[in-house]
Protein backbone atom coordinates (compact mmCIF):
# COMPACT_ATOMS: atom_id res chain seq x y z
CA UNK A 1 0.00 0.00 0.00
CA UNK A 2 1.49 3.34 -1.07
CA UNK A 3 0.72 6.52 0.84
CA UNK A 4 1.60 10.17 0.28
CA UNK A 5 0.62 13.34 2.08
CA UNK A 6 0.03 16.94 1.07
CA UNK A 7 0.66 19.67 3.64
CA UNK A 8 -1.21 22.77 2.51
CA UNK A 9 -0.34 26.15 4.03
CA UNK A 10 0.89 24.79 7.35
CA UNK A 11 2.71 27.65 9.07
CA UNK A 12 4.78 26.01 11.79
CA UNK A 13 8.21 24.65 10.88
CA UNK A 14 8.02 22.57 14.06
CA UNK A 15 4.75 20.93 13.01
CA UNK A 16 6.14 20.19 9.55
CA UNK A 17 9.38 18.78 10.95
CA UNK A 18 7.40 16.56 13.29
CA UNK A 19 5.20 15.41 10.42
CA UNK A 20 8.33 14.43 8.45
CA UNK A 21 9.40 12.17 11.33
CA UNK A 22 5.97 10.55 11.60
CA UNK A 23 5.67 10.16 7.83
CA UNK A 24 9.05 8.48 7.61
CA UNK A 25 8.28 6.19 10.55
CA UNK A 26 4.91 5.16 9.10
CA UNK A 27 6.17 4.47 5.56
CA UNK A 28 4.89 7.46 3.60
CA UNK A 29 6.46 7.49 0.13
CA UNK A 30 6.38 11.26 -0.49
CA UNK A 31 5.40 14.55 1.10
CA UNK A 32 4.11 17.45 -0.98
CA UNK A 33 4.64 20.87 0.63
CA UNK A 34 2.26 23.49 -0.72
CA UNK A 35 1.86 27.24 -0.37
CA UNK A 36 3.44 28.73 2.76
CA UNK A 37 4.38 25.34 4.22
CA UNK A 38 8.06 25.43 5.31
CA UNK A 39 10.51 23.20 3.44
CA UNK A 40 13.64 21.50 4.81
CA UNK A 41 15.78 23.99 2.88
CA UNK A 42 15.69 27.75 2.73
CA UNK A 43 15.26 29.77 -0.46
CA UNK A 44 19.01 29.44 -1.13
CA UNK A 45 18.91 25.65 -0.86
CA UNK A 46 20.61 25.53 2.54
CA UNK A 47 19.39 23.09 5.19
CA UNK A 48 17.20 24.75 7.81
CA UNK A 49 18.54 24.10 11.29
CA UNK A 50 15.15 24.63 12.95
CA UNK A 51 13.57 22.07 10.62
CA UNK A 52 16.38 19.53 11.04
CA UNK A 53 16.22 19.84 14.84
CA UNK A 54 12.64 18.53 14.85
CA UNK A 55 12.77 16.18 11.86
CA UNK A 56 15.89 14.44 13.21
CA UNK A 57 17.09 13.31 9.79
CA UNK A 58 13.71 12.38 8.32
CA UNK A 59 14.11 15.28 5.89
CA UNK A 60 17.04 13.33 4.42
CA UNK A 61 15.25 9.99 4.09
CA UNK A 62 11.81 10.91 2.81
CA UNK A 63 11.13 12.28 -0.66
CA UNK A 64 9.53 15.71 -0.68
CA UNK A 65 8.49 18.25 -3.26
CA UNK A 66 7.39 21.88 -3.03
CA UNK A 67 4.58 23.33 -5.13
CA UNK A 68 2.75 26.65 -5.06
CA UNK A 69 -0.41 25.10 -6.52
CA UNK A 70 -2.24 22.31 -4.68
CA UNK A 71 -4.63 21.68 -7.57
CA UNK A 72 -1.88 20.57 -9.94
CA UNK A 73 -0.49 18.26 -7.24
CA UNK A 74 -3.93 16.71 -6.72
CA UNK A 75 -4.41 16.23 -10.46
CA UNK A 76 -0.99 14.63 -10.92
CA UNK A 77 -1.56 12.24 -8.02
CA UNK A 78 -4.99 11.31 -9.36
CA UNK A 79 -3.41 10.51 -12.75
CA UNK A 80 -0.96 8.25 -10.89
CA UNK A 81 -3.91 6.32 -9.43
CA UNK A 82 -4.02 7.84 -5.96
CA UNK A 83 -7.26 8.17 -4.01
CA UNK A 84 -7.26 11.73 -2.63
CA UNK A 85 -8.52 12.02 0.95
CA UNK A 86 -8.85 15.31 2.81
CA UNK A 87 -8.63 15.26 6.59
CA UNK A 88 -11.00 18.01 7.67
CA UNK A 89 -13.98 18.63 9.92
CA UNK A 90 -16.82 19.26 7.55
CA UNK A 91 -20.55 18.54 7.50
CA UNK A 92 -20.19 15.77 4.89
CA UNK A 93 -17.05 14.18 6.36
CA UNK A 94 -16.98 10.61 7.62
CA UNK A 95 -15.20 9.06 10.57
CA UNK A 96 -11.65 8.20 9.47
CA UNK A 97 -12.10 4.69 10.89
CA UNK A 98 -14.63 3.98 8.11
CA UNK A 99 -12.17 4.81 5.33
CA UNK A 100 -11.83 1.91 2.92
CA UNK A 101 -8.28 0.89 2.12
CA UNK A 102 -6.96 1.72 -1.34
CA UNK A 103 -3.67 0.65 -2.90
CA UNK A 104 -2.58 4.28 -3.30
CA UNK A 105 -3.86 6.98 -0.95
CA UNK A 106 -2.85 10.60 -0.54
CA UNK A 107 -4.02 12.43 2.59
CA UNK A 108 -4.29 16.23 2.58
CA UNK A 109 -3.83 18.24 5.78
CA UNK A 110 -4.45 21.97 5.93
CA UNK A 111 -3.55 25.11 7.80
CA UNK A 112 -3.56 24.99 11.60
CA UNK A 113 -6.11 27.81 11.75
CA UNK A 114 -7.96 27.77 8.44
CA UNK A 115 -8.05 24.07 7.54
CA UNK A 116 -8.78 23.25 3.90
CA UNK A 117 -10.81 25.51 1.61
CA UNK A 118 -14.12 24.53 0.05
CA UNK A 119 -12.40 24.63 -3.37
CA UNK A 120 -9.91 21.98 -2.24
CA UNK A 121 -12.63 19.85 -0.65
CA UNK A 122 -14.51 19.83 -3.97
CA UNK A 123 -11.47 18.26 -5.69
CA UNK A 124 -10.95 15.30 -3.34
CA UNK A 125 -12.44 11.81 -3.45
CA UNK A 126 -13.36 11.69 0.22
CA UNK A 127 -13.29 13.84 3.36
CA UNK A 128 -12.59 12.17 6.69
CA UNK A 129 -12.34 13.54 10.19
CA UNK A 130 -11.10 12.46 13.59
CA UNK A 131 -14.02 12.59 16.06
CA UNK A 132 -13.42 14.97 18.97
CA UNK A 133 -14.77 13.49 22.20
CA UNK A 134 -13.67 16.20 24.63
CA UNK A 135 -14.19 19.94 24.82
CA UNK A 136 -11.53 20.88 22.28
CA UNK A 137 -12.57 21.08 18.63
CA UNK A 138 -9.39 19.81 17.00
CA UNK A 139 -5.97 18.23 17.39
CA UNK A 140 -2.61 19.75 16.54
CA UNK A 141 -1.98 19.02 12.86
CA UNK A 142 1.13 16.93 13.58
CA UNK A 143 -0.86 14.78 16.01
CA UNK A 144 -3.70 14.41 13.49
CA UNK A 145 -1.21 13.23 10.87
CA UNK A 146 0.04 10.56 13.27
CA UNK A 147 -3.47 9.35 14.07
CA UNK A 148 -4.38 9.09 10.39
CA UNK A 149 -1.17 7.51 9.16
CA UNK A 150 -1.04 4.83 11.83
CA UNK A 151 -4.77 4.09 11.72
CA UNK A 152 -5.09 3.85 7.95
CA UNK A 153 -2.23 1.44 7.24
Amino acid sequence: MERAIILNNIRSVYNVGSIFRTADASGVSKIYLVGITPTPTDRFGRKRKDFAKVALGAEESIIWQYSKDIFSVIENLREEGFKIVAVEQEKNSTDFRKLKKHTKTCFIFGSETEGLSKEILKKVDEVVEIPMLGKKESLNVSVAVGVILYSCV
